[in-house]
């Protein structure tokens, strides 16, 4: 079942990052939360997420972005309070024209009875 849960993580993120909603985004998430692009980013509270999701805001709206869409969702490792994803993300205009398709590793951990998503590491590259 643990399969089902970290896909359903992962949209639950996408779903609140799309809404731009900041603290329902920051509750799909587990603590600490590290991303990987460049570097490793560490957060370790959920208001500490808030704050970083609002700052970024402008810039996805700068490049145009409108929503995001899951292109493909595939658990690779599943265990009983882990899941694995790789994914592609599609970053959209309003118009639906995606003008970014990246990769990304995904890991969902199940964290005091709740699925979030705990890391992530992007291949985001701009088209």
């Amino acid at each position: 079942m643990s399969e089902a849960e970290g896909t359903a993580a992962v949209e639950a993120f996408i779903d609140a990052f799309n809404a731009q909603d900041h603290e329902r985004l920051a509750a799909t998430l587990n603590y600490p939360h590290i991303r990987l692009t460049k570097s490793f980013t560490r957060v370790e509270d959920a208001d500490e997420f808030i704050a970083r999701s609002r700052a970024g805001e402008p810039h996805l709206r700068d490049e145009g972005w409108d929503h995001t869409e899951i292109g493909d969702i595939n658990p690779v490792h599943v265990g009983q309070d882990k899941v694995h994803l790789v994914l592609t993300m599609n970053r959209c205009r309003a118009d639906g024209t995606v003008y970014n398709a990246f990769e990304t590793l995904w890991i969902a951990t199940l964290v005091d009875g709740h699925w979030g998503i705990q890391f992530r590491s992007s291949y985001l590259a701009p088209r």
